[in-house]
């Protein structure tokens, strides 16, 4: 059987069946739901999305043979979870494939899926770290993906787990000859992200809940 007629990518924003989906990374989907307590819980997440979804936030899962397998999330610059700065500008905030289904170009799959879903636009943004110890986000495999360094900045942790110095980079696909290129606030930057817990840079990890500014330069 073909590979593409085993998968299907589903728009899981709005659809109730779903909805735990929308507020969990794929690969903790198993645990249990709480349902109707879900804004207390991830109440950053929560927040986010009753904000964004109207302004044009998506999130698509890959399934293959029936699981989830992958995901993908992006948006308008203007409903973006990143600080990143452009005209008719998308930002993805993240893309995973679990390694279970590696080898069938999924990733790729998401990106021309995004692609095709916001025709139109001047090109696709996000983040990726490089010498991080986390493999999510990562700015190799944002090349491998079609996206580009335009500017980077050094950074370490300001909490608890402080460890060792890692680039952010703002990565750039453009769709259009001569679009004008995206940049990012860069305080913004250093306060962290809010739209996910399991992000690399989310405010609330390693004990920086209580910091105005999660990151400092290396």
């Amino acid at each position: 059987m073909p590979i593409q007629s085993s998968v299907e990518i589903v728009d899981v924003t709005e659809d109730p069946k779903y909805e735990r989906f929308l507020y969990l990374c794929i690969f903790h989907t198993n645990k249990e739901f709480i349902g109707k307590s879900i804004h207390k819980t991830y109440k950053h997440r929560y927040e986010y999305l009753k904000t964004m979804i109207p302004k044009g936030f998506r999130k698509k899962v890959l399934f293959y043979k029936g699981d989830h397998v992958g995901m993908i999330e992006y948006a308008p610059v203007e409903a973006s979870s990143f600080p990143i700065i452009g005209e008719n500008v998308i930002v993805m905030n993240c893309i995973w494939v679990h390694k279970s289904a590696a080898g069938h170009h999924f990733g790729k799959l998401l990106i021309e899926h995004m692609k095709e879903d916001k025709k139109g636009t001047t090109g696709f943004a996000t983040l990726g770290c490089e010498g991080f110890h986390r493999v999510f986000v990562k700015k190799d495999d944002m090349e491998k993906l079609g996206f580009y360094s335009l500017k980077s900045m050094k950074v370490k942790h300001k909490g608890k787990k402080k460890g060792g110095c890692f680039t952010i980079h703002l990565m750039w696909m453009p769709m259009v000859e001569n679009a004008i290129l995206p940049t990012w606030n860069e305080s913004k930057l250093m306060e962290g992200l809010y739209f996910c817990e399991h992000h690399p840079l989310y405010h609330g990890k390693h004990g920086c809940a209580e910091l105005r500014f999660i990151l400092e330069k290396c």
